[in-house]
């Protein structure tokens, strides 16, 4: 699972963009996310909840939820979005989520989107994003979400982020903040359905396939700088989370 710190704590923050045959793993940011299968189909995974989106179906995705999408043959548009731009509606529903977040949204809408651009106004994003959460809205039941510190689940994030090369010990993540091991642990596992060490050791993988696949540093120069102390644990913990090897990894990207 990855969180994506640039879409936290950015004003306004948009952006929109075109692709096909798009892929990508569990993760989660502070931002709406809006997917819109403009051909073919895509599997969007949003927490325990599977979707099938076919060509005009979309999904709005809500701040904090995890998610995943994978698809084959497929066009979409996606646009991600902070909730300054909908500040009234974020503000109404941040302690809820949507029992499905899978909709249909209006063609004109949809044209709508499609001339907004990331030079355009505040004004012009927030009265078509506006527009696109009342449309959501209109059909939507919401459930009540877990209430947790969201400004705490960042700190673990950023904690990960700056110390998983080195020591990153959610002891001392526990002396920083003065919460309890115990709480930090049991608050971490709650929200995301892992455990703290294994985001760690997630994101130091995820670090080491960046190094294998953008550099020529050798497989223990990887390891060392993605936090491991040696390439037999680097093999180890790799294999849990890619089932191959560092080498075969490597040699299947180049």
């Amino acid at each position: 699972m990855i969180y994506q710190f640039q879409h936290f704590g950015i004003s306004e923050y948009f952006c929109k963009e075109y692709g096909e045959n798009f892929n990508f793993p569990l993760h989660l940011h502070q931002g709406f996310e809006l997917l819109i299968a403009l051909d073919g189909e895509m599997q969007v995974q949003v927490d325990d909840t599977l979707y099938s989106l076919w060509k005009g179906q979309s999904i709005l995705i809500f701040p904090n939820q995890i998610h995943s999408i994978e698809s084959r043959n497929s066009k979409h548009v996606l646009c991600i979005f902070s909730t300054d731009l909908v500040q009234a509606y974020f503000s109404k529903m941040q302690h809820k989520k949507p029992v499905s977040n899978q909709f249909v949204l209006d063609g004109y809408l949809v044209d709508a989107l499609d001339n907004l651009l990331s030079e355009s106004s505040g004004f012009q994003k927030k009265g078509i994003l506006y527009s696109i959460c009342a449309a959501f809205d209109k059909g939507a039941e919401y459930q009540e979400r877990m209430a947790y510190d969201e400004s705490l689940l960042h700190t673990i994030f950023a904690f990960v982020e700056e110390n998983f090369s080195g020591e990153c010990e959610l002891n001392d993540l526990a002396q920083k903040t003065g919460y309890s091991y115990s709480y930090l642990s049991r608050c971490f596992k709650k929200i995301t359905g892992i455990s703290f060490n294994t985001y760690v050791n997630r994101s130091r993988v995820s670090n080491a396939c960046y190094l294998l696949n953008n550099t020529k540093k050798s497989i223990l120069e990887c390891a060392l700088e993605s936090g491991y102390k040696s390439v037999r644990s680097f093999n180890r913990n790799f294999m849990s989370v890619l089932s191959i090897t560092p080498k075969e990894y490597r040699e299947r990207v180049e």
